[in-house]
């Protein structure tokens, strides 16, 4: 484990986990490196940084690229990995905080097809399926397009009980009604219980959803292809961002829709 921008690795240190100092130094300690950091530029820094995971790549390594990224970013580092002779496998993960403590995420994979296999018992203790999709860069759209869905709907989700509050309706009965209609789904639950508890304790951060929202249009660009609804999603989250909102819960992006 490597310690990113000072945040501290105390807790893991105490469960039994060894600290290094820089991402090479990982490289040199383990068979296979998991990294999962911020954004598609943290994940590059560290490969491609001073003293970053290329410094000491080989054949006999493997890399795991866990972190949030678009397509492009994912090919760069897996061309930098093989070109050192390493095993690359991009696997991005779907679900939230929650689901991480639990071991209940859902994983997507592509690249090294041997190194997936020999992920397995690292992925079966962090979630509940894994999927390998084929070539690099597949993991990273999928993912993509799964955040997009989820980044959409909970627009819907605060713009509709902003909606209701405005309107004079008990936001508690209209989730006691969702909950018995085809809209009820774990994510439109748990977070319109979210909205109407406020607080708005982080399971998965505004500006990730956000990063997302905006690698996923810059995704539909490259394919020429119209996503106006993520366009204007990406401005609500964009908003609440600017709002002071970005490390609070992505349900919070209903204080932008109040107003």
């Amino acid at each position: 484990m490597v310690q990113e921008a000072g945040r501290l690795c105390g807790d893991f240190v105490n469960a039994g986990a060894k600290e290094m100092m820089t991402p090479s130094d990982v490289i040199v300690a383990a068979d296979i490196t998991f990294s999962c950091v911020s954004d598609p530029q943290v994940a590059k820094n560290m490969v491609f940084g001073n003293c970053g995971v290329l410094q000491e790549m080989s054949a006999d390594k493997g890399y795991v690229e866990m972190t949030g990224i678009d397509s492009e970013t994912s090919q760069d580092i897996a061309e930098a990995i093989s070109g050192r002779g390493g095993r690359y496998l991009e696997a991005q993960v779907q679900g939230s905080k929650v689901q991480a403590e639990e071991g209940t995420l859902v994983i997507l994979a592509a690249g090294d097809r041997a190194l997936f296999d020999d992920c397995q018992s690292c992925f079966q203790a962090m979630g509940k399926n894994s999927f390998y999709l084929g070539e690099v860069g597949n993991a990273s759209k999928m993912n993509l397009v799964l955040q997009v869905m989820s980044g959409v709907t909970l627009a819907g989700l605060a713009e509709g009980m902003a909606l209701a509050d405005r309107a004079g309706l008990q936001q508690k009965d209209v989730m006691e009604i969702m909950e018995l209609t085809s809209l009820a789904c774990p994510l439109m639950i748990e977070k319109g219980k979210a909205i109407i508890e406020g607080g708005f304790p982080t399971h998965l951060p505004l500006q990730h959803m956000q990063k997302d929202l905006r690698l996923g249009m810059l995704m539909g660009d490259t394919l020429e292809l119209p996503l106006p609804l993520t366009a204007a999603t990406n401005e609500v989250f964009k908003h609440a961002k600017r709002l002071g909102y970005g490390e609070h819960d992505v349900s919070s992006v209903y204080i932008r829709t109040r107003f």
